[in-house]
């Protein structure tokens, strides 16, 4: 059904029709209220849901009040309630600082994320003081980083060179708990036993250049100046020998110490 002008009140026909103020209007009916000036959607300025020209257009105008001791104090009196309210505000909402957040698919992985996060730290922890100091040792080796054990596999490659050619023995017990230290990752035996004839046939040494403290329990510390016998190079990064002084013997970085 076709709707009627705003101002001739006629019926307005699709061809003719001007959809503007949220009324309808004729082409030639949609006019400034003042001059009568044909409008059209570019040049037109509505003001209460009425068409006017750019010049005829309302000016707003603001009365000027003067400073009086009653409005001064009207003033004052608007200003103190504003601040009791928001006093009233604040301290009922004390201590609830909270901000809604949407719940998109986005944070509810977030949060199934951390709760898997600390559901494991927990087991972990569980477990540690369950099997206890000596319990946990095996459990903590097998969560051992691979790079860590990587260097045993190396070392234990290496160390049948350095056996000197006088104590052939010693080869054969090597092996036997080579296969042993990937699952418990304890110190074998027959090293310690290498070891203790290996200054004899005259191994590498170095000098420590700075103080280390182990960080791990296959780790030995040393201070600045000690020397450091029997020395086996691991990779790059990493050393296995035995600190004069201490009688210790285990895997050191190789920028802490330099050759003798």
């Amino acid at each position: 059904m076709n709707p009627n002008c705003a101002r001739c009140c006629k019926i307005v026909y699709p061809t003719e029709k001007v959809n503007c103020l949220d009324k309808f209007w004729h082409k030639a009916c949609f006019h400034c209220e003042t001059c009568k000036m044909t409008l059209n959607m570019k040049n037109y300025k509505g003001y209460e849901k009425k068409p006017y020209c750019n010049a005829h257009y309302p000016k707003q105008s603001f009365t000027m009040v003067a400073d009086t001791p009653e409005n001064l104090r009207l003033k004052q009196q608007s200003e103190l309630q504003s601040q009791v309210r928001y006093k009233e505000e604040f301290e009922k909402n004390k201590g609830k600082g909270f901000s809604v957040v949407a719940d998109t698919p986005e944070l509810q992985r977030i949060k199934k994320t951390q709760d898997q996060i600390s559901n494991i730290k927990y087991h972990e922890e569980f477990e540690k003081s369950r099997m206890g100091p000596s319990g946990g040792e095996g459990l903590e080796c097998e969560r051992r980083d691979p790079q860590e054990s990587s260097y045993r596999r190396p070392q234990e490659q290496q160390q049948p060179h350095h056996i000197p050619a006088s104590t052939p023995v010693y080869q054969q017990p090597q092996q036997q708990p080579a296969a042993q230290s990937y699952g418990g990752y304890k110190e074998p035996a027959a090293p310690a036993s290498i070891q203790r004839s290996a200054p004899g046939g005259g191994g590498k040494r170095y000098r420590a250049v700075y103080d280390y403290s182990a960080a791990d329990e296959d780790e030995v510390s040393f201070q600045d100046g000690d020397t450091i016998v029997n020395v086996q190079q691991i990779d790059d990064g990493w050393m296995y020998g035995t600190v004069e002084r201490t009688g210790d013997t285990g895997m050191l970085p190789a920028n802490y110490v330099e050759a003798i």
